[in-house]
């Protein structure tokens, strides 16, 4: 997908206001990850735009790590999350003092991400690392390398038929090709 950098650093702030403004980068990835996971089973589209892959601790959305780990430029991620710590800890740069700041995020998605925060909230980074292992059947283990998560494996786990799910992948793809060539002549 196309990542769309200030959206995610939205739903990254979201997050971490829920958290009280800090919390381990892996336990904001799985959070964001299980978010783009909901809304498309909810929608047949994510949130923010990103590829998923597997890796060893689990599925992540790529660029997203990107943007954590400061690998690519973002102003939109920078206005709102800071680099991680020694600790591995993430926080939230500026205050949301009401939802309505969230303006890349549609009201659909903020439930979404309510949802996601109301089910996982409570589980700490290795417990959200374990439920991405043990429960999520997209995610295979790649070792120490990464593995791209093929969006028919998704919807199927998601409980698509084999037909629909590659039905909906083609949709996710097309949705991704337009993206693509607006972004090209903005």
């Amino acid at each position: 997908m196309v990542l769309n950098d200030q959206k995610v650093a939205q739903m990254a702030a979201f997050f971490l206001c829920r958290r009280g403004g800090t919390m381990s980068y892996l336990k904001l990835m799985k959070l964001l990850y299980l978010s783009d996971r909901e809304a498309i089973d909810r929608f047949n589209r994510p949130i923010s735009d990103d590829s998923m892959v597997s890796m060893e601790h689990g599925p992540v959305l790529s660029r997203t790590l990107d943007l954590m780990k400061q690998k690519i430029p973002s102003d939109g991620w920078n206005h709102w999350v800071t680099s991680p710590t020694h600790t591995y800890d993430v926080s939230l740069k500026c205050g949301v003092t009401d939802w309505e700041e969230l303006d890349e995020l549609s009201r659909a998605d903020l439930d979404v991400l309510e949802s996601v925060w109301k089910k996982f909230g409570h589980m700490d980074r290795y417990q959200l690392r374990d439920y991405t292992h043990d429960c999520l059947p997209e995610w295979e283990n790649p070792g120490r390398s990464s593995r791209p998560i093929d969006p028919a494996s998704l919807l199927q786990a998601l409980g698509r038929g084999v037909e629909v799910a590659n039905e909906q992948a083609r949709e996710l793809q097309e949705r991704k090709k337009l993206r693509l060539k607006v972004l090209q002549l903005v």
